[in-house]
């Protein structure tokens, strides 16, 4: 295999990522329509040979075609002669098709345990005092040794200390006004897939980390065209995942070649909107899990949609050309270009606006983790198809992954919802119990205490008759009442 990655050339000199450095993160920039999936696409098939797993969402369909040779085109055959490759071979990539929804690939779950109350707070987008009430609902499922799994869980956990949290205690004492609240929101994000995507068998993160038999890492695709459609769904999911790969992967240092690399496309989705803690969050999983060999390169139009702690960790670089009709665009395009190594021969401000379809400025780690100052190049062809797969070559990719089985059908363990079922059916139980004791046990209960009870009111009420009326009359009228009661 080779040890770098070609990324594309001009005139003849060719520019290569070096893989030592490929877990220092990237970025890849450019308007809509530029190349920035045909750029995906050839660091994914170049990472792949390099016995690289890749993880990649597929926003728009474009990226199945990895799983299919390349078919000849004249176009094809003049960035090659330009860029000067004599040993190019159109070929498939081995791939693996995931969905959170379970329609186009395996599906794909995690638990609520798992996600964690801060993600789900902002995947949520709950306040300072929901977030609390949610953290307090992971701790209370913590103490009390309760599985949440799925959302059924999760919502009856929070009921459960709605209704009994001052009998457990004063810590969990919480507000149901703001438990409902949080309710809806749950509500909301069930309705948009939520409860396919949390529950059991959950991935299993060394499943995305495999190679196929030839030694080349596997490509995973997550389906994402109806998944971008919840914008905060999608970026909190590709979070929780890169989440998952730091709190899991060992501490490597810097390999060879990293133990995956993670491409988020729509990388500005992760950063609009999002709370100062969780900017802060992101900003230093970037910086740490480079460590543990996994490389980051976020996909967006404008390096001015990362934030600068973010930009400033990603040390190679590929930008396609930008259009700047406002202030605000032209602005961007001064970051775009501050953002590189200059080059005393290239006036990067005003290239960026002349690049062509396909053509990148590029800057890339060099030995010693140095950028090499900014080239403009033409990127090279991937050896896959450009477009999206068939309908049946898709499906037979998918039906050939033994993971199908695995994932495919989805279960309910015993966790929170049921549990906590039986604590209230069995406290209601008692309750009952208890009550039919007191009846019971009450003098008022026994027939002949109350037919004592009764009589003894009537007599007290016709002497009282008797008395008021103190005459021989009003005496005969209390026997003949009397006798008529006690016949």
């Amino acid at each position: 295999m080779s040890a770098t990655m070609l990324i594309g050339g001009a005139n003849g000199e060719q520019l290569a990522l070096n893989p030592r450095y490929a877990n220092r993160h990237g970025l890849i920039a450019g308007a809509t329509g530029t190349g920035k999936t045909v750029t995906l696409q050839v660091l994914a098939e170049g990472f792949s040979r390099l016995g690289v797993p890749v993880f990649m969402a597929d926003v728009k369909g474009d990226l199945s075609g990895l799983c299919c040779a390349g078919t000849p085109h004249h176009k094809i055959d003049e960035r090659l002669q330009r860029i000067g490759i004599a040993d190019y071979r159109q070929a498939p990539s081995p791939v693996a098709f995931w969905d959170l929804f379970g329609e186009r690939g395996i599906p794909v779950r995690s638990t609520i345990s798992e996600m964690g109350p801060q993600l789900l707070a902002a995947l949520l987008e709950l306040n300072e005092t929901q977030e609390s009430i949610l953290t307090l609902a992971f701790e209370f499922a913590d103490d009390e040794g309760l599985l949440l799994v799925d959302i059924d869980d999760l919502r009856t956990t929070l009921n459960y200390l709605a209704e009994h949290g001052r009998e457990i205690g004063t810590q969990f004492a919480v507000s149901k006004a703001s438990v409902n609240a949080i309710l809806r929101r749950l509500l909301m994000i069930e309705r948009e897939g939520g409860e396919l995507f949390f529950g059991e068998p959950a991935l299993s993160l060394n499943d995305l980390l495999r190679t196929d038999r030839t030694g080349r890492g596997m490509i995973n695709i997550l389906s994402a065209e109806r998944l971008i459609q919840s914008p905060r769904l999608y970026s909190t999911f590709l979070l929780w995942l890169l989440s998952e790969l730091f709190e899991q992967l060992p501490e490597i240092g810097d390999p060879d070649v990293p133990v995956l690399v993670f491409f988020f496309d729509e990388a500005h989705l992760l950063f609009n909107s999002a709370p100062k803690a969780l900017l802060e969050k992101i900003e230093q999983l970037v910086r740490l899990i480079r460590s543990k060999g996994v490389g980051v390169y976020f996909i967006t139009q404008s390096p001015a949609d990362i934030p600068d702690s973010v930009l400033g960790q990603l040390g190679n670089r590929i930008q396609h050309a930008l259009r700047a009709y406002t202030p605000k665009e032209q602005k961007a395009v001064r970051v775009a270009a501050q953002s590189f190594r200059p080059n005393p021969e290239l006036d990067t401000a005003e290239v960026i606006f002349l690049l062509g379809v396909g053509e990148a400025l590029v800057s890339v780690l060099d030995e010693g983790g140095v950028p090499t100052p900014v080239q403009q190049l033409l990127i090279a062809p991937p050896a896959s198809r450009i477009g999206p797969a068939q309908a049946d070559e898709r499906e037979r990719v998918l039906g050939d992954n033994p993971l199908l089985r695995q994932y495919r059908e989805a279960y309910d363990p015993d966790s929170a919802h049921e549990e906590l079922q039986r604590r209230v059916e069995q406290q209601a139980l008692k309750n009952s119990s208890a009550q039919a004791d007191r009846v019971r046990e009450s003098p008022a209960t026994k027939r002949g205490s109350r037919g004592r009870s009764r009589e003894s009111v009537g007599e007290a009420f016709l002497k009282s008759v008797a008395r008021s009326l103190g005459s021989s009359v009003g005496r005969r009228l209390l026997r003949g009442l009397l006798g008529s009661l006690l016949k």
